[in-house]
């Protein structure tokens, strides 16, 4: 063995885990990410995964559009780019917002890596260990997670099927603030919510931002969803009505493609250098490729008309969800009805443990996600999310038929009535 082996062998951590820093302690593997291993199986009709369904996207087109680019602009495309973004994508981008009553300018944009990146680099600015930050009741487990990372205490509040409760804010900030505690933020999705689906009506925005602006705290709306309203137009952004105290987080990757991993903030001016610098430190810039296809496909082609195609799409498999399970989950149970977006929440009999039933749904072939996963508090273990995004309608019957099997069977197991 040659001493450069030994050197190498004799040297090395025998407990990495033990020299982390304490923040590691939060990085734990997402619900849904440690299911997509069984639920990727070809046999497992996945109800789990939100990924965007990309049958009705022309490939052709879009190799096109790619192929335009690198002969054009290639040089460009193919470099280092601006740590803020493209000037060309960053207007476009303000046109996209327009759709939802938000008048902007580009300098106040700042391109991320998907809107994930925006919400981790919000989180690093703002986020001292054992800070609070409020949050739906579901709420997205991206967010969590990211919340969990940098050390704050995640405080739920109420929702109903119109989303969040205003007087179950104010109830939530009175007892955090007496408690001693800062609060840094409230995160909401106000369109078709990832995970219930409900739609936040515009009453009920203009009174949650009357609240916050009272209380001093600052609003961030993420929104990769409102342009997918099936029933009728979502009401316009948070952001649209007061753009002081609300940092809006978009994304591409539901209405384009998310293997091109572009979102983007929109932050008060006060705020942009910090989130640019914040960025910088750690990408150094936005992929210039990407973002110049986005630029290239939004200036050449009808991309509102694709929109409407990914809408029609994602219509007919709601459909067919809310149908199957219309048809074949026993009557204690209880769902959204989404207008829009991807996801349909459903609540059980307490008794039943969604987690501790998983194995009994892969084995019938069917996979979800539970309802815990989006509760930083050890709630929702009565609960599930269901996608309706990628599956073919004809799927989504025989998943919900399956998992409607086997919720009546859990049911019958423990001497439940089922009606």
């Amino acid at each position: 063995m040659s001493d450069i082996s030994v050197r190498y062998q004799t040297g090395a951590p025998q407990h990495l885990e033990t020299r982390f820093a304490a923040r590691a302690a939060g990085m734990l593997p997402s619900e849904i990410r440690s299911l997509f291993a069984v639920a990727s199986r070809p046999e497992i009709v996945s109800l789990a995964g939100g990924m965007p369904n990309l049958s009705a996207l022309p490939m052709e087109m879009m190799a096109g559009v790619v192929n335009e680019l690198i002969l054009t602009n290639g040089a460009e495309a193919l470099q280092y780019g601006s740590g803020q973004g493209h000037p060309k994508l960053r207007e476009q981008i303000c046109d996209v917002m327009a759709l939802e009553g938000i008048r902007a300018n580009a300098d106040d944009i700042v391109v991320t890596t998907g809107s994930q990146q925006a919400l981790d680099l919000i989180s690093r600015i703002f986020i001292d260990p054992g800070d609070v930050v409020l949050v739906e009741a579901p709420s997205y487990v991206g967010a969590l997670g990211t919340f969990r990372q940098y050390e704050a205490s995640v405080v739920h509040v109420e929702m109903d099927q119109d989303g969040m409760i205003p007087e179950s804010l104010r109830a939530a900030i009175k007892s955090v603030r007496a408690a001693g505690r800062k609060i840094k933020f409230l995160y909401l999705i106000p369109n078709h919510q990832n995970p219930t689906g409900v739609c936040l009506p515009a009453d009920r925005r203009t009174e949650i931002l009357a609240i916050c602006r009272e209380a001093e705290i600052f609003v961030v709306e993420d929104n990769p969803y409102g342009l997918l309203g099936f029933d009728k137009p979502s009401p316009n952004a948070m952001r649209a009505e007061d753009s002081e105290n609300v940092i809006y987080l978009g994304s591409f990757s539901k209405t384009i493609a998310s293997g091109l991993r572009v979102g983007w903030a929109l932050v008060p001016q006060s705020l942009k250098d910090k989130l640019v610098i914040a960025s910088e430190s750690s990408i150094l810039c936005p992929s210039n490729f990407t973002q110049l296809t986005i630029a290239s496909y939004l200036a050449d082609q009808p991309w509102r008309d694709q929109i409407a195609s990914f809408c029609e799409l994602y219509k007919v498999r709601r459909d067919a969800m809310l149908e199957s399970l219309e048809q074949h989950f026993p009557a204690e149970a209880t769902w959204t009805k989404p207008g829009g977006g991807f996801y349909v929440w459903v609540n059980l009999p307490a008794e039943i443990d969604t987690k501790a039933l998983m194995p009994k749904a892969i084995v019938a072939k069917v996979a979800y996600v539970p309802g815990n996963a989006f509760y930083a508090d050890g709630l929702g273990s009565w609960s599930m999310r269901l996608s309706y995004c990628h599956p073919t309608p004809e799927r989504i019957r025989e998943g919900v038929k399956a998992l409607g099997g086997v919720i009546k069977q859990e049911m019958q197991r423990r001497g439940t009535a089922i009606k």
